[in-house]
């Protein structure tokens, strides 16, 4: 069974910094690619960003592009998003999915709340 836990989400400040984490269990982690999606009150998911299994390949959002960064440890079997001059509108739940893009019917955890607020 595919299991996905998200951590590391909290309150920050404007123009602050968070590091996501996703550690993943329930298949081999190190063959998938990854992604992370948010959702904020009253909106649709958004895709944020995508790694490939090897992490040699990264995409962003355009929303995010230049301040957030996904990375990956396949030994330890852990996702990350490194988020840095956060925006209020960065505010969501921040979901670890599986597979380089969002899809309805891909595997999630149960995401991570991140409130950007002064």
């Amino acid at each position: 069974e595919v299991q996905l836990v998200e951590s590391g989400g909290g309150l920050v400040q404007p123009g602050g910094s968070l590091r996501l984490s996703c550690a993943a269990s329930g298949f081999t982690f190190s063959a998938a690619s990854m992604s992370w999606v948010r959702q904020a009150p009253g909106k649709g998911p958004e895709w944020v960003s995508g790694i490939d299994s090897g992490g040699g390949r990264t995409n962003y959002a355009g929303t995010v592009k230049g301040r957030f960064t996904i990375s990956r440890v396949n030994a330890k079997n852990t996702l990350y998003l490194h988020m840095a001059s956060l925006k209020p509108e960065d505010t969501a739940v921040y979901y670890c999915v599986k597979g380089f893009y969002y899809s309805d019917t891909a595997p999630r955890g149960q995401g991570t709340q991140v409130t950007v607020s002064s």
